[in-house]
């Protein structure tokens, strides 16, 4: 198979973006105003925010595939408005001022990737349709009258996150053992690579230089080391995710989870209009949940669930690599919610990397006295944080007071990983407790006294 068969078969999305031929590698030396080490979402709204703010800057993005090649080309599409922890604890730890300034920012960020691509041109699916996480469990359910209540408890309205009864949520999704679900109406549906690939396309409209097959070794103070030369920047910008362990000093910052995901042929008019008739974005509700959603082309495109989840050891990124056990219990899970596409045909399947760092929060921030700037940790969530963090490294890096420099998350420091093999055991063996946790609520419909413990250990909320 030759480099573009191999990246179109990464995801759904990547063989759908177009052209994947790499660009060309740097080509020795180089100087820059800034250099941002890391073609995906966090890097290129780094570099496009900042290229349009200040034309004169010299920006350089260094990629050590091709851009989208990590998780911006694999994820599953969802911009969801949800920062990682709950508001509550926000409020706890920040005030109540910060926790609300933090969800409006996320939902504003929600919004802004669509005026985006509006304004670029860029044709990435763009859907501000909704979404609905379904609770199929008493368990699963009380939390979510308990994240809606606590949301309305700090001003947030039912136009922005409420509650559908089992009836209520059957005329949009009509999934079996529903009980009630969470409707956001402000959550949009995207085709990843072809926002990733627009928004490269965005970057190099407005001057930046885009180097691919360009893998960073260390990043010093100054300047980043690469296999092809060293480009010496006044600022760096660190945006490698699931990849920063790759970096020299780095290795147990970011802990690399891998995820699969699977998406079916196109389903015919009978099942949307009899199943899914409404939001463009599905989900459920235990501990390890699924995520799925409704691509243009009418495919279920579905990851997640109770056995997708793999830490390799030694935060390794090994790709590709099967993960039978996690696909088929996807289209398992699928087919339990949908019986209706038992017998269609799955045409994809892939798994990517999602960054967990050790406090499992997201941040975004800026050390002015190091030159050295960085955003990650999205847990999942990076569609939409990574474009709040895009915003808020340009004003960081500028110089800029605004209220997105002062949002909780900014300048948060994350500790490192335990050395091996305690990470591999800790993740690991915390992935297999949220799954019993998840089966034996299911079976008895009371919450699980391990959840306490996944709670102290700060695994879940």
């Amino acid at each position: 198979m030759d480099d573009l068969g191999f990246y179109r078969t990464r995801s759904l999305w990547l063989e759908t973006a177009g052209d994947l031929t790499p660009r060309e590698p740097l080509p020795g030396d180089a100087d820059a105003d800034v250099a941002i080490v890391g073609g995906g979402m966090a890097g290129l709204w780094t570099a496009y925010y900042l290229a349009e703010a200040d034309p004169s800057l010299r920006i350089v993005v260094l990629e050590k595939d091709i851009v989208g090649f990590g998780a911006s080309g694999r994820n599953g599409g969802w911009c969801t408005p949800f920062y990682g922890p709950t508001i509550q604890t926000i409020a706890e730890e920040y005030g109540r001022d910060a926790a609300i300034a933090m969800q409006r920012a996320m939902i504003d960020a929600t919004v802004e990737i669509g005026r985006a691509c509006e304004a670029e041109g860029i044709d990435a699916e763009y859907r501000m349709a909704g979404g609905i996480t379904a609770a199929t469990g008493p368990t699963q359910a009380e939390r979510l009258r308990r994240t809606v209540d606590e949301l309305h408890s700090f001003g947030f309205g039912e136009d922005e996150f409420r509650m559908l009864s089992a009836t209520e949520t059957d005329e949009h999704v009509r999934a079996r053992g529903v009980v009630c679900s969470l409707f956001v109406p402000r959550e949009a549906a995207v085709n990843p690579g072809k926002l990733i690939r627009g928004l490269a396309l965005a970057c190099e409209s407005r001057g930046v230089k885009i180097y691919e097959q360009t893998a960073a070794v260390s990043i010093d103070k100054g300047s980043v080391s690469t296999e092809h030369g060293r480009v010496r920047a006044d600022v760096i910008v660190r945006a490698t995710e699931a990849y920063t362990g790759s970096l020299r000093r780095h290795e147990r910052l970011i802990a690399p989870i891998e995820e699969a995901m699977i998406a079916t042929e196109p389903l015919p008019a009978s099942f949307w209009n009899g199943c899914w008739s409404g939001p463009a974005l599905f989900g459920d509700a235990p501990h390890l949940f699924i995520y799925a959603q409704r691509t243009t082309d009418d495919r279920i495109a579905i990851g997640g669930g109770r056995a997708s989840v793999r830490y390799h050891y030694g935060a390794r990124t090994p790709d590709p690599l099967p993960f039978e056990s996690a696909w088929e219990a996807i289209r398992d899970r699928l087919v339990e919610l949908f019986p209706e596409v038992a017998d269609a045909k799955i045409t994809h399947r892939w798994t990517g990397y999602i960054g967990y760092p050790r406090n499992y929060r997201p941040s975004a921030g800026f050390r002015r006295d190091l030159g050295v700037a960085w955003a990650g940790g999205y847990v999942g969530g990076g569609n939409v944080n990574s474009n709040l963090a895009g915003r808020t490294l340009r004003d960081l890096i500028l110089g800029r007071d605004t209220d997105l420099i002062h949002l909780p998350w900014v300048d948060q420091r994350w500790r490192l990983w335990e050395p091996e093999p305690l990470a591999w055991l800790g993740i690991n063996g915390a992935a297999e407790a949220l799954s019993l946790v998840d089966r034996t609520e299911a079976r008895t419909g009371k919450r699980s006294a391990l959840t306490r413990v996944a709670e102290l250990l700060g695994v879940v909320e």
